[in-house]
């Protein structure tokens, strides 16, 4: 009897530090979290809504040869004196992007694939950006100094995975009956405003929990150093996370070799491309012409819409020889293990691109059903706060009496 009754007080504690936490860090976070969520919905869709808005950027495929990164190189010189090409993004069916005078944000310029004709050309002043990037800036650090912006988001996206989990504690009813499953399961709309809108929170939460919890985590993989290490040791058998190191060229064989720039990039651009004649697109990173060290990269996507199976090269710009690096990235994606395959699915898993168009639209809905919990959640707290008291037994009895 008093292991039972001590396992009741267990429970009923729990239950309270489950919900004292989730009201108070869902009302810490909650604003955060609609922005995130709602910049996030957007995001998702980017390339999709880019390529309905700007129908001239799809080009038919031909059986033709695409333009060199030499010819790239000539024509954004042209377009922008005095400024470099910092990289070129080669998709299947759509123009060539070329980034001009900084990977931030700088200018683009979209040329056709076959002829190198400019189909648009958008020139930005330094620290413009495109609507998308905007929005990406939003969802990273909510449009702040991104040393102040960054933090804020990481740790409110840590304290809404909590509430994630605390709303579970509370969702699930104590007993099995039918009414507590059409009450858990079901939106009752014939109802009062008040008991739509809990049901709202209540039933939506629970049908987005594992999509908002990968979302939630997945975004913290790349905001907070420690959970990246630790999810990755975890996932890995214990490995360490490899450390980011920057690929170098060798200097000292500048003043031997005997090749140009455009030149290197061409005969990278072949070699890769032989490699890979099935892939879906070509991201090609330019060396930035300051720096004697800076290498050429290149990343192919054998699958149009994903990119965790990505194949990834770096050359020396003035010997042409491959270099390798530890990185997660480096390997290739059907011959890593466990862990580095998740961390490499990481960005596709966010975004739900893991899952094709289906993933994505599931990845949007339960965006936007995050976005609506702390709403719901404010106007739920609200409300209880609001509400008159009851007046007690014994206040009701003497005021019978009176009368």
């Amino acid at each position: 009897m008093k292991k039972t009754l001590q396992k009741k007080q267990n429970k009923s504690l729990f239950y309270r530090i489950s919900a004292w936490l989730h009201l108070w860090l869902g009302l810490i976070s909650g604003i955060i979290m609609v922005i995130v969520c709602v910049t996030g919905c957007i995001w998702v869709f980017n390339e999709e809504i880019t390529g309905w808005l700007e129908p001239e950027t799809k080009i038919a495929k031909r059986d033709a040869p695409v333009i060199q990164p030499s010819r790239i190189l000539e024509i954004a010189a042209r377009e922008y004196p005095g400024k470099a090409a910092s990289y070129a993004i080669y998709r299947e069916g759509r123009v060539i992007e070329v980034n001009v005078g900084g990977r931030r944000s700088g200018s683009t310029l979209k040329l056709d694939p076959y002829t190198g004709d400019i189909v648009s050309k958008v020139t930005r002043k330094e620290g413009e950006v495109d609507f998308f990037r905007w929005i990406l800036n939003g969802h990273r650090f909510l449009w702040m100094p991104y040393k102040i912006g960054r933090p804020i988001v990481n740790y409110s996206t840590l304290v809404f995975v909590i509430t994630l989990v605390t709303g579970m504690v509370l969702w699930w009813p104590k007993k099995w009956t039918k009414a507590t499953r059409e009450q858990s399961f079901k939106i009752k709309w014939g109802a009062s405003f008040k008991r739509v809108n809990y049901d709202l929170h209540n039933v939506l939460g629970f049908y987005a929990l594992l999509l908002l919890f990968a979302i939630g985590v997945t975004g913290m993989v790349w905001g907070l150093e420690w959970f990246s290490k630790g999810l990755y040791w975890v996932t890995a058998g214990g490995k360490p996370l490899p450390e980011y190191t920057e690929l170098k060229s060798d200097s000292t064989q500048a003043v031997n070799s005997h090749l140009t720039l455009p030149q290197a990039l061409d005969k990278t651009w072949y070699e890769v491309a032989a490699k890979n004649p099935r892939a879906s697109g070509f991201y090609m990173g330019f060396p930035d012409t300051a720096k004697a060290a800076s290498v050429i990269s290149m990343i192919v996507y054998p699958s149009k819409g994903q990119y965790y199976n990505n194949i990834r090269y770096a050359f020396d710009r003035y010997t042409l020889a491959e270099i390798k690096d530890n990185s997660v990235y480096a390997q290739r994606y059907e011959e890593a293990g466990f862990g580095t395959k998740l961390r490499r699915m990481n960005y596709d898993i966010h975004v739900g691109s893991i899952m094709g168009l289906p993933g994505k639209f599931l990845a949007f809905f339960g965006s936007l059903i995050g976005a609506t919990l702390p709403v719901t959640g404010f106007l739920i707290w609200w409300g209880r706060k609001k509400k008159k008291p009851r007046p007690a037994p014994a206040k009701k009895a003497a005021k019978a009496a009176v009368a």
